[in-house]
């Protein structure tokens, strides 16, 4: 759940705001980074004291570490949060792991994707349909 309310969307915001917003807006870049580095903290505190989120490894895991992974892009300095690293490079060790992520890497948009007009139509600020 709290991937689900917190990591995915307030990530998901930061990506959008720092990469494909058509305007840089400073307000929202800062708020959702702080945000962003607020979560790698809770991230972090949760690892402090376990190997895995819920203790073994999970769900939670498979769910939080796609986002996580992505914590250059989201403008984290991964040195300070020590624990998701050690965890980070647990799960990404794991054969199950590198497979899930080689075939995300596999599908992912082509480079300049994001600039299709019809792609960035479908992606954002659509509205509910009658």
């Amino acid at each position: 759940m709290w991937q689900m309310g917190g990591l995915g969307p307030m990530l998901g915001q930061n990506n959008h705001f720092r990469h494909y917003a058509p305007e840089t807006l400073p307000y929202a870049v800062k708020r959702y980074e702080d945000e962003t580095h607020r979560l790698f903290g809770v991230l972090n505190k949760r690892l402090a004291d376990r190997e895995f989120l819920a203790g073994s490894y999970s769900i939670a895991d498979m769910a939080c570490v796609g986002w996580a992974r992505g914590y250059e892009r989201q403008g984290i300095d991964i040195a300070e949060f020590p624990h998701v690293k050690l965890w980070l490079d647990t799960l990404q060790a794991r054969p199950a792991v590198m497979k899930g992520l080689k075939v995300a890497e596999e599908v992912r948009n082509p480079p300049g994707a994001m600039q299709d007009p019809r792609v960035r139509a479908v992606l954002f600020n659509q509205r509910a349909r009658a």
